[in-house]
């Protein structure tokens, strides 16, 4: 199948069954005596869209990576947010991390396993932040890694790999990712939907696409889990791995492949979207939260709402949002955040509003200008500190709010994770669940702004154009039975 050709839900509903059951068990079996711990390093706080019950450290200080190995949980997310990062600070940031997670696991005697969270869209500074690890881990200990395993599937974001061409869904088809808004990303772009030609564009031709090991949907589905173990067993010099799914089944079968192979001494990094650390971390399902789950409180204040995303989908979901009359809305003049007098000023305002609208009980957002401040061509570097900026305007209006909201909803990768840790100063975060499909939650923890309140990361490019209003409607349901 070419690149440039669809995928429609018909193709995927002639792909062979498999019985969730024999893959839990498959997967069940594998991890019986599997030992190590699970580091997930989140580039923005989107990644536990799967997960519950699971920690998730704002910082990668000797001390929280220690909390993490303490725990009983095998799993823990580190937020990086390293999206926002220009290379060279997400180069210094997984050296330390690399350093302090080996430190950890010797102190600790216990082995691990890193798995790189990215973007399902194949965004992101990919390959510099695994192959810092690599070479980070492998100058402090014995280990050398075979390969690379890249899982960009993620089902609830409509986000998946068929034929080795990784597909992202608008309606009922599936685009080729190349021919999406995401591969016209001005920092992160990309051409190729083919995985093993992405992994040849974006490594420079260092790893090529014949030399790329590919798990089929074939093997998948006809549980061939001996013969998909073989593959990885065969795999050398860090070349790359491309894992096919549709279904988290599919990522079920291949993470006991991949624990059978790293049991029998295989040692690999992970780059991949959200779907593994489910499986592998061995996360039982769990149904969406509701109303009452998240809006214990007190209802007499109005929610926050933060929308900072940028892409067509986050402002198609504004704009449904903005049906809704019993919202305040108010925006954010991103061109005045250039003039360091009037950026203040700017964040003075908005603060002093959505104060006031809180206080009278009004669930107010708050959204940056819609329109992309072009710095003109050989910017991009210049473009994201920018990004960066807005997103700081955005952090320090909730660092200054006087007023709690019931709840916060924060639109957008950048955008929520600045404004948990820098706006809400979270430094230990406990992920609940899930509002909707691929919308995780936090209850923050007591150092934090607002102890224990709900706090929703909305990721910028998932969902449908209603899903910031449903997800906005299930809280505000719940607001309206506590008055009454």
């Amino acid at each position: 199948m070419a690149d440039s050709q669809r995928l429609t839900t018909e193709v995927l509903q002639q792909l062979p069954r498999i019985d969730k059951t024999s893959t839990d068990q498959l997967l069940k079996n594998a991890l019986t005596g599997f030992d190590r711990k699970i580091i997930v390093l989140d580039d923005d706080p989107t990644g536990v869209q799967t997960v519950h019950d699971v920690s998730v450290y704002t910082d990668w200080s000797p001390a929280s990576i220690e909390n993490g190995f303490r725990e009983e949980n095998p799993m823990f997310f580190i937020l990086t947010n390293s999206r926002g990062f220009t290379r060279s600070e997400t180069v210094k940031a997984h050296e330390e991390i690399a350093r302090n997670i080996v430190r950890a696991s010797e102190k600790y005697q216990r082995p691990f396993i890193i798995i790189s969270r990215s973007d399902s869209t194949l965004r992101g500074h990919y390959p510099t932040e695994t192959e810092v690890l690599k070479e980070t881990v492998e100058s402090l200990t014995t280990i050398k890694y075979d390969g690379e395993l890249l899982m960009p599937f993620f089902k609830e974001g409509g986000r998946l790999t068929y034929n080795n061409i990784h597909y992202v869904r608008y309606n009922d088809t599936f685009v080729p990712a190349g021919e999406t808004e995401f591969a016209g990303d001005r920092t992160f772009g990309y051409k190729n939907s083919h995985l093993g030609k992405w992994i040849e564009e974006k490594t420079d031709g260092e790893f090529t696409a014949e030399d790329t090991t590919y798990i089929s949907l074939e093997s998948i589905r006809a549980l061939a889990i001996d013969s998909i173990t073989e593959q990885l067993m065969a795999v050398r010099d860090f070349n790359k791995i491309v894992v096919n799914a549709v279904d988290q089944a599919d990522v079920q079968i291949v993470a006991a492949a991949v624990v059978r192979a790293i049991k029998s001494g295989k040692n690999f990094l992970f780059r991949t979207a959200a779907a593994l650390p489910k499986a592998i971390g061995e996360v039982s399902d769990r149904a969406l939260l509701t109303g009452p789950e998240l809006r214990k409180e007190d209802a007499s204040t109005g929610g926050l709402i933060v929308v900072g995303s940028h892409v067509q989908k986050t402002t198609d979901q504004l704009q449904e949002l903005k049906r809704k009359p019993q919202i305040e809305f108010i925006e954010l003049n991103c061109p005045l955040l250039i003039d360091d007098e009037k950026e203040q000023q700017e964040i003075n305002r908005v603060t002093s509003q959505c104060d006031s609208l809180l206080q009278a009980g009004k669930t107010v957002t708050v959204y940056t200008s819609r329109k992309r401040i072009d710095l003109g061509p050989g910017k991009s570097e210049e473009e994201l500190q920018l990004s960066v900026k807005i997103s700081d305007a955005v952090t320090q209006i909730v660092r200054q709010l006087n007023v709690r909201p019931s709840y916060i909803i924060a639109k957008g990768g950048i955008t929520s994770s600045d404004i948990g840790t820098k706006g809400l100063s979270v430094k230990k975060a406990k992920v609940l669940g899930q509002i909707l499909p691929g919308i995780p939650v936090w209850q923050t923890g007591n150092e934090s702004k607002y102890p224990g309140i709900s706090y929703i990361i909305f990721p910028g490019n998932v969902g449908k154009k209603s899903t910031l209003r449903e997800a906005v409607e299930i809280l505000e349901e719940q607001k309206t039975e506590v008055i009454k």
